[in-house]
């Protein structure tokens, strides 16, 4: 396990490691529209799970069965792919994708305090700190402009104790948006909670009210409940319907986040009930736009996408058609996008990135 260590590295890491050559069998990248327009204004949203770097909910479910005897083996297996997804690495190729596309607004999710102890050196990582230092070293000035708190669990077994604070985040361009008020960062009423002692999941939501190129607006991030077991859609449901109640009288709206259901779902009915509109679907119509998943460690060459889970939804931003217009991208998604990591090329994420750039006409009202 020594290269876990390597993790701690992120304070010091190098320029990006040479990404692969884009093979024949390779997907295509998305398609390029034009995001032009004499006086128009733009504005530039990403959504990004940061993943924690291993296949935390296998863990969770050795330490829910009666047998003890899966815990450590379990523990074990996931601080294994934890350093073979070496978050050094991964943390500057997401910084690179907010570089390349200039976002005004970043919704992360999973953005982890994460600490291990009894291996050795204790591992200590800030996933956040560590992304807008990562930016701030390409001349980024990214804010905070709110930070929820969700589930905080401490695991012990065998002498390894974990401790994970998750977090969802909103960071937005200092040089383009204006922060207004205070910051809204809730834990969502409708909950799973506890499922072993000392380990509660937790989702929640943060919001900010801003103004972004001079437009004002409601800027909401969140990452709902996973799963598929019977009653958790319902679960995104009534979450779904905290996030529809929190952008209630909002005229300009955006909400991002991997919202872990799919286009039809209880939960997405609840949001597109809510006046939001779902941007992929109004601007990629036709296109299913896969956002995950990589495999856990990360090694897999090609993706194997098959859910639509990430998203970014909208109020107010419509053009004179009625539509919003502009582009809507995928990040991560392409070999040639992986990383050098402690034991080969990795994925920045399991999740792709979502980055949609609106066009607003200068005779729209706001």
């Amino acid at each position: 396990m020594r290269h876990l260590n390597r993790l701690m590295l992120f304070v010091a890491a190098a320029a990006l490691a040479a990404c692969a050559d884009q093979g024949p069998l390779e997907p295509q990248s998305d398609a390029s529209f034009s995001v032009s327009g004499r006086g128009a204004r733009h504005i530039t949203v990403m959504t990004r799970n940061m993943y924690i770097g291993a296949d935390v909910d296998a863990a969770i479910a050795a330490l829910f069965t009666p047998d003890p005897n899966d815990d450590l083996p379990a523990m074990m297996t996931a601080l294994e792919t934890l350093q073979r997804t070496d978050f050094a690495a991964r943390v500057q190729a997401m910084a690179g994708e907010i570089a390349e596309h200039r976002p005004q607004v970043v919704g992360v999710q999973e953005a982890y305090e994460l600490s291990v102890t009894g291996l050795g050196d204790p591992i200590q990582i800030d996933f956040l700190a560590a992304l807008q230092w990562a930016l701030g070293t390409r001349g980024l000035n990214y804010t905070l402009a709110g930070r929820n708190t969700t589930t905080d669990a401490t695991v012990g077994v065998g002498g390894v104790t974990v401790h994970i604070i998750d977090h969802d985040a909103l960071l937005v361009d200092a040089d383009h948006v204006t922060l207004e008020g205070a910051p809204i960062e809730r834990v969502f009423q409708a909950n799973i909670g506890e499922v072993v002692p000392g380990v509660s999941l937790l989702r929640g939501y943060v919001a900010r009210q801003a103004t972004v190129n001079g437009i004002p607006m409601l800027l909401v991030n969140s990452h709902p409940e996973a799963g598929n077991a019977p009653g958790l859609d319902q679960l995104r449901a009534a979450q779904a319907m905290e996030l529809a109640a929190v952008v209630t009288g909002a005229p300009n709206v955006i909400l991002t986040g991997d919202l872990n259901d799919l286009p039809g779902s209880l939960m997405y009915g609840v949001l597109a009930g809510a006046g939001l509109t779902d941007v992929w679907a109004a601007m990629r119509p036709g296109v299913a736009g896969f956002s995950c998943c990589h495999a856990p460690d990360l090694s897999n060459r090609l993706p194997r996408f098959d859910q639509r889970l990430d998203y970014v939804w909208t109020r107010g931003l419509e053009g004179p058609s009625g539509r919003v217009q502009g582009e809507i991208t995928r990040t991560g998604m392409l070999p040639r996008d992986r990383v050098n990591g402690a034991f080969g090329l990795i994925w920045p994420s399991d999740h792709a990135g979502l980055v949609a750039t609106f066009v607003l006409p200068p005779s729209a009202r706001h």
